[in-house]
């Protein structure tokens, strides 16, 4: 499984011919949009900044649209959505909006993907649904989701193999991963790209790695 980050909260997963990404962006987003094609496409918000699906419509790929709470499987992947609730860049008069987590199972991993959320602890059906946390994406960039030291908070009390911040890169309150990664005590590993198999998460216990553009 290769893991790339494209910005904000979108990652790209490949492992043989199947690509996943999570939140890819739109033209007019806050961020440069992205362009690639994917098999999955998973969106936790309907927002610019997370819901690209023709932008990873290409490349002879159409992606299978997961952009709620339910049950799915598709080439060999399990999916489970949990709503929760995001403030990131709400409009007039509203307090909250509805954010979906994903808890993706692949290659024999759990994948946790938290999308653009504020709430601090997970809806009770996420936590019956959850025995173990192989890949965390978690937001810490404060504004509106996760700030970083409540994303250390929750990251602790889920207990993952690996945390990859997200919701840092263009977006979120300036200086969030450094934040995030003093709350953390400044032990972490930063690469351009993260290559892992499911024998090498015995070796990790809450291992933060930055995934950079």
């Amino acid at each position: 499984m290769v893991i790339t980050h494209h910005g904000g909260q979108c990652f790209k997963i490949t492992f043989g011919d199947l690509t996943i990404v999570f939140d890819p962006i739109a033209k007019g987003a806050t961020l440069p949009s992205v362009r690639f094609g994917a098999d999955i496409a998973l969106v936790s918000r309907n927002h610019p900044d997370m819901n690209g699906i023709s932008e990873v419509s290409s490349n002879g790929k159409k992606p299978f649209i997961i952009n709620g709470p339910g049950e799915y499987e598709r080439s060999g992947v399990s999916v489970q959505g949990f709503l929760t609730n995001s403030q990131y860049q709400l409009g007039a008069g509203q307090t909250n909006i509805l954010n979906t987590m994903y808890l993706v199972e692949l290659e024999g991993m759990t994948i946790m993907h938290l999308g653009a959320m504020s709430d601090t602890m997970l809806p009770p059906k996420a936590r019956e649904a959850i025995e173990n946390i192989d890949i965390l994406f978690i937001p810490v960039g404060g504004d509106g989701v996760l700030n970083a030291s409540e994303a250390k908070k929750l990251s602790t009390v889920l207990e993952p193999h690996i945390i990859i911040p997200m919701h840092w890169s263009g977006m979120g309150e300036p200086k969030a991963l450094d934040s995030f990664l003093q709350e953390s005590g400044d032990t972490y590993e930063k690469v351009d790209k993260l290559t892992i198999k499911k024998k090498d998460m015995a070796e990790k216990e809450g291992a933060i790695i930055v995934v950079t553009e």
